[in-house]
């Protein structure tokens, strides 16, 4: 700072931002920058012209990427760079530099000798012209191989110079090592296409078009980049460790696995089976299933002309027996949802597809830690259809021995029906043994309020035991990451896209791997902050119960927990009691005038308008000018003739309906006449608009005399109504989140977002008239609640905000759902408290949610102890594998074994390291962590070792 502090202001930019802002600094330095870099085009300080180093020959020439700016002769510089043959040289013609090569100065790269000894049998490339390709360019290089009796191949010549060959036979072009690693690192994380790198570097050697003659070798480069994407692949994976090689290598082998998931003996106790039932649920494996219609491939080439490198070795399942299943099979019919109109279901016959061979991806991901499973990727040729969906969750969980398996999927309610029965249509080595292993099926948190309202709580993780805070939404977050590739994966052959997408979801799973030590920990803390958040306030409300609510409730929620299969259960988190609406507020007005006339009693003034359907047809009315003031407003500056002629109409019918309904008010409310009088017409208006009529409800007579059975009458009325707008105005708030959220994924193009921008302002219009209806009924309550002694009635009735007006789940909100906090709208019993036990139903469903949130949080913390345990067990366990890999293979010679050895204890030694590390990370909260059964869990809260889990059962639905 001491250095920017010094450095004088100029007149327009005041000092102290200069200070904070280094780049305003360097604006002043800007012409000093400009002048050395015009400098450097010329010699410099280097004007001498006889070479530095031999002081003889002409100093003509200069390396662009040395650290040295001094000129040399040619044969200085050429002995120079006998170890840095792609070095880029310039050439001096007594005015400018210009490019040259090393070729051209006599620079001979010989092969399979040490740098700078000569070879007796030297044998030139191919006419004397080898094109290598490193990060700073393409170059033209002379190229010797050599030809001695002890020779290699010309292959393997130049794979031990650290040069890729483009081909086996008579290799002409190669690639550095250096360059198909930093190409394949910056397309995992620019996701830049090798098209876009390869023409970066031929804009680098040549950058006007003038002297490159190397030719084109786009496909050469490709090849090469494919080629050293599978052998990393079969590198890593301990492949050239194995004495069967290459071609032993089984299907799902070459996959990055989760060490956090449970993966029977890698990082499982020995007597993992034998663990009590309160335990089983630690063990469960979570597994998230969904499709991807970014990842298209156009319908060009074929499996026969561009093959895929590996047969299932990976992420991707084996292509020819998923096709060979889905010829078998793709006659049957896809049975229709009965939930939601799902268009995963519904439309998975009817996706467009012309001109693709592939309409995207479908994956099986783990649901918690958001890696992509061996053998859990396939090819949708239609939509999402349950045949590819099918083959993808059987093949990535064939050899799975874990006893408790959850599967999150967003159309799990209508999938997992008839699953089973659909599982028989493939071979015997993909069945899973269901009737022994307890399955359930979720809906991501997400995706779960598109659904119907029982779905809702079925297939919620918010309200299932020993699921800790999983939401189900891993595969989501995964998109986000490999949805670039698409815009090159489209255009090449199966074989191709099939092992980059490989490589790519293989270099996701190792980022992740390396972000566990994080990820797990913030995690843990954020789980035991939230914890003891949710059981504080679980227990206050818990306290406010009384005794005998609180233990029915306890084990209506605990024996539908530990049958979750069981639709014959009662669902304790669905309301029981009947919603207040207008509609039954009026019937009920009606029946009890209709008891009076029966005991002849008749409080009536009109033949035909009782006191209750004068209030209910004055509310009537003031819905209409609502909207009739809707449509005015909704009207621009130039409004045409046949607008202005609808709305004229709308008025006349809407006074006239006033005036017959203001003969009827005058005998029931006389005081109306007086206030009607009083009223001061508007001198720039002669006559007044239908819509702003007042119409002097019990509720705007200012303390003028009023029948107070009509203020009962309004009072119910008003009460029902503000119940209706809220009941309206939360099924906007859902229509429009799901409207939202499904224009944001899925509409594409100028026309189809038009129209659905229009679907959208139409829902928010309706959700503004309501807001607008239930202010006007909250207003008129209050009101009337001095003028009729009514103490508590507000109950779930607040003050509606703007703030308050907010969708059950905001796709938009930062907020988690562990740490999310409903508005009051959301938590309405939806019937006022009152004998018919309707405000003690409402309070039961949430004390069921909030005591359902402080198990979930208390779940997650040991869930999380169990999955840092895995990790590092998990770690110890690959460490020790590669340890043993290292006298696996018989090798020829000492340097083969060498390396063999020296790979096998840096993979090693990786792991211990990443162990060593989370453990620190870890030692705060692992395991010193209180347990979750604690004192805070007694009560109404149930321990986890307390807690049988469920019997294993076969789930009703899928029977």
């Amino acid at each position: 700072m001491d250095a920017i502090d010094d450095v004088p202001s100029t007149d327009d930019v005041p000092a102290t931002s200069k200070r904070k802002n280094p780049l305003l600094v360097w604006l002043n330095d800007c012409d000093d920058y400009l002048a050395e870099m015009l400098r450097m085009d010329g010699r410099g300080d280097y004007t001498s012209d006889t070479c530095y180093k031999c002081g003889s020959a002409p100093a003509l020439f200069r390396c662009d990427d040395c650290c040295d700016m001094q000129l040399y002769c040619g044969d200085c510089t050429v002995h120079n760079h006998l170890r840095c043959p792609t070095h880029r040289i310039k050439e001096w013609t007594a005015s400018f530099f210009i490019a040259t090569s090393l070729k051209k100065l006599g620079l001979r790269i010989q092969l399979g000798h040490a740098t700078g000894e000569s070879c007796i049998l030297p044998r030139k490339s191919y006419n004397d012209n080898f094109v290598l390709i490193d990060t700073n360019g393409i170059h033209e290089m002379a190229v010797d191989f050599c030809g001695c009796e002890t020779s290699q191949t010309h292959t393997k010549q130049l794979l031990r110079m650290g040069w890729f060959p483009s081909t086996t036979v008579d290799p002409r072009t190669a690639a550095t090592f250096r360059l198909l690693h930093h190409y394949q690192i910056l397309s995992f994380e620019s996701k830049a296409s090798a098209y876009e790198f390869y023409h970066s570097l031929v804009r680098i050697s040549d950058n006007v078009g003038l002297i490159n003659k190397v030719g084109d070798r786009y496909e050469s480069f490709m090849r090469m980049v494919r080629e050293w994407r599978h052998l990393k692949m079969l590198k890593r994976f301990g492949r050239g460790h194995d004495p069967v090689g290459v071609s032993g290598t089984k299907e799902g082998e070459c996959a990055v696995l989760c060490p956090a998931c449970p993966q029977p003996g890698k990082n499982l106790p020995p007597d993992w089976k034998q663990a009590p039932k309160a335990k089983q649920w630690l063990y469960s494996l979570f597994v998230a299933i969904d499709a991807n219609f970014r990842l298209k491939r156009r319908n060009i080439s074929s499996d026969e002309v561009d093959p895929s490198l590996s047969e299932g070795w990976s992420y991707f399942v084996e292509e020819k027996k998923f096709k060979s299943h889905l010829k078998e099979h793709l006659s049957k019919t896809q049975e229709k949802s009965s939930c939601s109109n799902h268009n995963a279901v519904n439309m998975a016959e009817t996706k467009l597809s012309q001109g693709l061979a592939a309409t995207g991806v479908g994956t099986v991901d783990c649901a918690r830690h958001n890696f992509k499973r061996p053998n859990g990727v396939g090819d949708l040729q239609k939509g999402e259809k349950y045949i590819n969906m099918d083959y993808l969750f059987f093949s990535t969980l064939r050899n799975n021995c874990l006893d408790v398996l959850n599967v999150s999927y967003d159309i799990a309610c209508q999938w997992h029906k008839n699953l089973w029965s659909r599982m028989k249509s493939l071979s015997e080595s993909y069945h899973i043994s269901y009737l022994c292993v307890f399955i359930r099926f979720f809906v991501p948190k997400f995706h779960l309020p598109a659904h119907v309202n029982t779905c809702q709580t079925l297939f919620s993780f918010n309200f299932a035991r020993f699921v800790g805070r999983t939401d189900g939404e891993a595969p989501e977050r995964g998109w986000s990451n490999i949805n670039p590739v698409a815009s090159s994966t489209k255009a090449m052959g199966p074989g191709c896209r099939r092992d980059t997408l490989d490589d790519h979801f293989g270099d996701w799973n190792w980022k992740k791997v390396v972000g566990l030590g994080a990820s797990l920990v913030y995690k843990m803390r954020e789980a035991v902050i939230e914890k003891a958040d949710h059981e504080a306030a679980f227990q206050e409300f818990n306290a406010a119960i009384s005794a005998d609510h609180r233990s029915a409730w306890t084990v209506e929620m605990e024996k539908w927990e530990e049958n979750p299969n069981d639709t014959s259960l009662t669902n304790p988190l669905e309301c029981k009691s009947i919603q207040i609406t207008q509609a039954a507020a009026r019937l009920k007005l009606v029946q009890m005038e209709a008891e009076e006339l029966a005991r002849g009693i008749d409080l009536s003034l009109h033949p035909d308008i009782s006191p209750s359907v004068l209030i209910a047809l004055g509310l009537d009315l003031e819905e209409e000018q609502r909207r009739v003031r809707a449509v005015s407003e909704g009207m621009g500056l130039h409004v045409s003739d046949t607008q202005k002629g609808t709305l004229t109409r709308m008025r006349n019918v809407l006074r006239r309906k006033i005036e017959t309904w203001r003969g009827a008010q005058a005998l029931y409310m006389p005081a109306v006449q007086i206030l009607a009088a009083t009223v001061v017409p508007n001198p720039h208006q002669p006559f007044e608009s239908a819509e702003d009529i007042r119409l002097w409800l019990p509720s705007n007579l200012k303390g003028k005399p009023c029948d107070s059975r009509l203020q009962d009458h309004e009072w119910d009325l008003r009460y029902a109504q503000a119940h209706d707008a809220l009941e309206e105005l939360r099924q906007c708030l859902r229509v429009h989140c799901s409207m939202l959220t499904f224009k944001r994924e899925w509409v594409r193009g100028q026309g189809a977002n038009t129209r659905a921008q229009n679907a959208l302002a139409r829902v928010h219009a309706r959700q503004v008239a309501c807001t607008k209806r239930y202010r006007v009924a909250w207003e008129a309550l209050k009101t009337l609640a001095p003028l009729l002694k009514k103490v508590g009635w507000r109950g779930r009735l607040q003050d509606l905000k703007d703030e308050d007006v907010k969708p059950l789940v905001d796709p938009f909100s930062q907020e988690t759902e562990g740490r999310r906090r409903l508005t009051w709208i959301w938590m309405m019993t939806g019937v006022d408290t009152g004998s018919d036990g309707g405000d003690v139903d409402g309070v039961r469903v949430e004390w069921c949610k909030s005591r359902a949130r402080a198990l979930r949080w208390a779940e997650e913390i040991e869930l999380l102890q169990e999955e840092m345990r895995r990790v590092l067990q998990f770690f110890d366990w690959h460490a020790n594998w590669w340890d043993e890999q290292q006298d696996r293979l018989v090798c020829e010679t000492a340097a083969q074994r060498e390396g063999l050895i020296a790979y096998a204890n840096k993979q090693a030694h990786i792991r211990r390291q990443l162990a060593s590390r989370f453990r620190v990370l870890w030692a705060p909260y692992f395991p010193q962590i209180s347990h979750p059964s604690s004192s805070l869990m007694s009560g109404a809260i149930p321990s986890l070792d307390d807690t049988q889990f469920p019997d294993l059962m076969l789930p009703a639905s899928c029977a």
